[in-house]
């Protein structure tokens, strides 16, 4: 009644998971499911309560639903798609897969975003759910509101915000990161 759990497999070995989903951080989930498609592995932990869903808030650290931990531990490495508050439309970025964030923030920078390393949100700690895959390291993207706010139609916080273009140029960039990333080509990131 409270939350979901929703979990897909994928076949690159790379897991994009929201797990401060639904109404904890909206947006989080439906931009994770985006990135993912078909081809990664996908997580999301949604809170449906009508009001008041932050409480099922854990930090990355505390972060133990079961399935999610099956899932990393599966995983080659994880991008980790979080919420955070401020107007100002950023990207922070973090996690200890120092290539994999390079990528990711080079092709978020091609395609318009603002990116900054995480002055709150390092994701530097090994208990991060983003380091606990198989490798040790992941990826920590913290997008503010106003950028979330950018990415739908309607209202944040409604059921009925729809995904646009700058959605759409998000996930986009963030695929493009990690087929170069699969590809071995993350020494070629765009500039």
């Amino acid at each position: 009644i409270d939350f979901t759990v929703e979990v897909r497999e994928g076949a690159s070995g790379i897991l994009v998971m929201a797990i401060h989903g639904g109404g904890i951080e909206p947006g989080t989930s439906e931009l994770a499911d985006a990135i993912a498609g078909s081809r990664h592995a996908y997580y999301s932990f949604r809170g449906l309560m009508p009001s008041d869903n932050r409480i099922l808030h854990l930090t990355s650290r505390n972060f133990d639903e079961p399935s999610a931990l099956a899932l990393v531990e599966r995983s080659d490495a994880v991008v980790s798609i979080h919420g955070c508050g401020g107007n100002a439309p950023v990207v922070d970025i973090g996690g200890r897969h120092l290539e994999l964030r390079a990528g990711v923030g080079a092709w978020l920078r091609r395609a318009g975003f603002a990116v900054r390393e995480s002055p709150f949100f390092p994701g530097a700690h090994p208990l991060n759910i983003c380091n606990r895959c198989r490798s040790g390291k992941g990826v920590q993207l913290e997008l503010s509101a106003g950028l979330r706010r950018r990415m739908f139609a309607g209202s944040l916080q409604s059921g009925q915000k729809q995904p646009n273009a700058v959605f759409e140029r998000f996930a986009r960039a963030v695929r493009k990161a990690l087929q170069g990333h699969l590809d071995g080509a993350q020494r070629e990131v765009p500039s």
